[in-house]
């Protein structure tokens, strides 16, 4: 095949790892609010604690931790509201249509939760575990393969991140 014909998602195909370095762009459902993520997203994993079940009205969360340097609200920044779900914890959402957008954290500003139900764009990553399953929604049963952790992420064993060393992951 020719150069010129080769396109973005058949390279990518052939090489995944490269999609942490494409922009990814994200939004609300009522559109006041958008951002753009330009480096990789880390620890992508669903968790079932009952503070992030309650927050997503949903059997869990899937989330990723994306550094704050490579964040960039583009559009609305001012239609965020920020709760305090717990100490140091502040979870923003879009203040009309209540789409949960980033969680900062004030003992490590420098990376952000990123609820991947809000991205516009494929992240490059999947959930690698379920996180909090001892808290888990009584009428939702996990089918995957994923492994199961009762507890927080820092509870459970050492294991690979899912991007590659050769992207230029910043980990957390």
């Amino acid at each position: 095949m020719p150069k010129s014909s080769a396109s973005a998602a058949g390279i990518l195909g052939l090489f995944p790892h490269c999609l942490a370095l494409i922009m990814i762009k994200g939004s609300c459902l009522c559109g006041r609010v958008a951002y753009e993520i330009n480096g990789p997203l880390t620890d992508a994993l669903n968790c079932h604690c009952e503070m992030c079940r309650k927050t997503h009205g949903a059997a869990f969360r899937s989330r990723a931790t994306v550094q704050a340097k490579d964040f960039v609200w583009t559009q609305g920044e001012d239609h965020v509201t920020w709760y305090a779900s717990s100490p140091g914890n502040y979870r923003g959402f879009c203040e009309a249509c209540g789409t949960p957008l980033l969680s900062r954290f004030d003992q490590t500003p420098d990376v952000y939760g990123l609820p991947l139900g809000a991205l516009d764009d494929d992240p490059g990553v999947k959930p690698e575990a379920h996180y909090h399953v001892a808290s888990k929604a009584p009428w939702y049963d996990i089918t995957d393969a994923l492994p199961q952790h009762p507890g927080a992420m820092d509870e459970a064993p050492e294991h690979e991140p899912q991007v590659s060393p050769l992207t230029f992951s910043h980990g957390r």
